[in-house]
């Protein structure tokens, strides 16, 4: 899907623009261009992109074909922004990371993505009901992006703390198999958010303090807010990420009491019956002379059988062994 906006010097605003006016709408120098390829085929962007915009073979070929962390790279004609955009799905714990490529010029902006991107949909209705928000250049319109895209980490950080909440109870409950791996699917979330928010600080940062032809100098303040909630989304991250390493430990340590509790029953169930086995192993041996010929001996060897284990069992109790 290519969908455009377009608002020109005179103030003018227009929808979904044919592909055959894009060159008369870059040469107003004063009018701002956004288009946004969304799960388009290479067949149809790579020419578009090379021909209209004129952007550099191995930029067009970086927002096409490859998959990026975080980047940004200088070209002459164009600034080229890579990000990632995140959504957590709280049933199956897997974070799925969805890439944007951006390439922002004098007076156009092209974002491209393979999904929806709710932070891009949600710009688009915006500028749609308020198109003036173009005339303040598409510098602006990367920050509105980039704030956009930053602040929906945020529920994503809430989400994964509520779930090591929950697992936390289940681990203090009765942990299972499937709690650990949950544990490790959080887990695996939280490093990918990691391995995503410390190359995107890097980009917001280097957006904030060098200095590119097509931002104003005036609009590096806004870049470097953006870049204030990635430093703090990367403390929030190692935080989460202390948590379920606290997690995963307790949980080993439920394990293994659990199962030392097992241990001592079954040893000092053992034990009881030792006297009981020797003695009947002993009188139950084929040699004359047994004493169960009277009904005496043969009660008080039933009585000690009886005896000695509740005799064993209080001492443990006494030691506090049980």
């Amino acid at each position: 899907m290519i969908r455009s906006l377009f608002r020109n010097t005179k103030g003018n605003f227009a929808i979904d623009i044919p592909t055959t006016h894009w060159r008369t709408a870059l040469k107003d120098e004063g009018g701002l261009l956004w288009v946004d390829f969304q799960g388009e085929a290479i067949e149809t962007a790579e020419p578009l992109l090379k021909d209209i915009f004129n952007f550099h073979p191995l930029a067009i070929d970086d927002a096409l074909r490859e998959n990026h962390v975080p980047k940004i790279d200088n070209w002459r004609e164009a600034v080229y922004v890579c990000v990632h955009d995140v959504v957590f799905d709280s049933k199956t714990l897997e974070l799925v990371t969805n890439e944007l490529d951006i390439f922002f010029g004098r007076n156009f902006l092209v974002s491209l993505h393979h999904e929806p991107v709710e932070a891009v949909d949600r710009i688009w209705r915006h500028t749609q009901s308020n198109h003036t928000r173009l005339d303040s250049g598409p510098d602006h319109l990367l920050y509105d992006l980039l704030d956009n895209i930053t602040s929906d980490y945020m529920p994503v950080a809430d989400a994964l703390d509520e779930t090591i909440d929950v697992i936390e109870e289940e681990v203090f409950g009765r942990p299972t198999q499937h709690t650990l791996n949950k544990i490790f699917s959080v887990r695996r979330a939280v490093l990918k958010m990691r391995r995503i928010i410390s190359p995107q600080r890097e980009v917001l940062n280097r957006l904030a303090r060098d200095e590119y032809p097509f931002i104003d100098p005036k609009d590096r303040v806004y870049f470097r807010d953006v870049y204030d909630h990635l430093v703090r989304l990367a403390d929030l991250n190692e935080s989460l990420r202390d948590l379920i390493g606290g997690t995963l430990d307790t949980y080993l340590s439920v394990i293994a009491n659990r199962q030392n509790a097992i241990m001592k029953t079954l040893t000092i169930t053992s034990v009881l019956f030792l006297p009981i086995s020797f003695l009947a192993g002993f009188f139950g041996m084929n040699f004359l002379g047994l004493p169960f010929d009277s009904l005496v001996w043969m009660w008080g060897s039933i009585i000690t059988m009886i005896l000695v284990p509740i005799v064993m069992l209080l001492w443990f109790r006494s030691r506090n062994w049980l």
